[in-house]
């Protein structure tokens, strides 16, 4: 297929244009220009920047991204020792165990353990839930917890692997059941939050923050459940991962709309007339690509969905033509907050990955 080759060496380039340009860590675009993550260390997509540049520097062997994604990639070592973000499996596992796995360089992996410890002290042991947002010592959203986290856990289960203790698995395994329990409904789609009463452990109820309520679903969420249990299914062998990753695969797919890029809610009653988000088609068609992998009995469906998406993404969503710098457009940040059409890193990072996958096999 042409079109994969041409959408790769266009993402590599618009990646070789950015890395001229860019002073701080992307997020969004807006009129032509990136703006930067708040506060200049990453925010919670520093690891898809540096990601990229790894992606690059895989499919090019050009030794200028590898210097990048490593010059990058230090920038983010303070972030090892934050424990007020459950965002560190994004951040380190672009950032460095990609690196890793790229470069054989097990150096790299020294930072992400120190992450993965920073990460679990967010564990609720009560609830059996990684929390969400927040210090450590703060009262607000002691007790929510949300879809995203799911996309954390493969750092942790990492850990366990690479230090031989046990604790990083059993609380990615606790998470991971938590939110099976309580996010997915048995139609398949998921809420973005759940609220529990922080020092009992009990559950109070389904919410959102990026959402349209807290009984829609909200496709990007959708499509960090597919991949997120995809990958813990990889990671646990356990047969309920793999179900909840068909389900809420299913659950994409059957609402998908003509072209395959979901609106930014599947339950938008504005639909057909409401925003999309590439991104959320990024991200499905990837985490579609694990679970080809992980399911072999229905191997093809999944991975022909995951190209149909992405070649509708190339075909529909690329910034060709347009002055824009990211590499896809028609991004939903967070339509309840105001940010709407942009080009967004991670969805420019997931569909390089995916990409990738589809050009290489792996």
């Amino acid at each position: 297929m042409n079109w994969i080759n041409d959408a790769l060496e266009f993402s590599i380039e618009r990646t070789r244009a950015n890395l001229e340009i860019v002073t701080g860590f992307p997020e969004l675009t807006k009129s032509g220009a990136w703006e930067y993550a708040r506060g200049g260390s990453g925010g919670w997509v520093g690891g898809h920047w540096v990601g990229l540049l790894w992606l690059a520097f895989a499919h090019t062997r050009d030794e200028m991204f590898e210097r990048a994604a490593r010059e990058w990639a230090a920038r983010l070592a303070p972030r090892q020792h934050d424990t007020g973000t459950h965002d560190l499996g994004f951040l380190f596992e672009l950032s460095h165990l990609l690196g890793v796995q790229i470069t054989g360089d097990a150096s790299l992996e020294t930072l992400a353990l120190v992450a993965a410890r920073s990460l679990i002290r967010r564990f609720n042991s009560r609830g059996k839930f990684i929390r969400a947002w927040g210090a450590l010592d703060a009262e607000q959203n002691r007790g929510r917890a949300i879809i995203d986290t799911l996309m954390n856990l493969d750092l942790l289960f990492w850990a366990s692997r690479a230090s031989g203790e046990t604790q990083f698995a059993e609380i990615a395994n606790a998470h991971a059941r938590t939110a099976l329990q309580f996010q997915v409904r048995a139609d398949g789609s998921t809420s973005h939050a759940m609220d529990f009463n922080p020092d009992t452990g009990a559950f109070i109820a389904q919410g959102t923050h990026q959402g349209l309520s807290a009984s829609s679903c909200w496709s990007r969420g959708q499509a960090w459940a597919v991949y997120g249990f995809a990958e813990t299914y990889r990671n646990t062998r356990d047969e309920i991962f793999l179900a909840a990753s068909r389900h809420c695969a299913d659950y994409a797919l059957q609402h998908a709309p003509a072209d395959h890029v979901p609106f930014w809610d599947y339950a938008s009653p504005l639909v057909p007339n409401d925003v999309r988000d590439s991104s959320a088609a990024a991200i499905l068609a990837s985490g579609l690509l694990i679970l080809a992998e992980q399911d072999r009995a229905n191997a093809e469906r999944w991975h022909d969905a995951a190209t149909t998406i992405l070649q509708s993404l190339w075909e529909n969503y690329s910034s060709r033509g347009t002055r824009e710098p990211s590499i896809l457009i028609h991004g939903t940040r967070s339509k309840p907050h105001g940010s709407m059409d942009h080009g967004l890193i991670y969805g420019d990072y997931y569909f390089g990955e995916a990409l990738r996958k589809l050009a290489t096999g792996k």
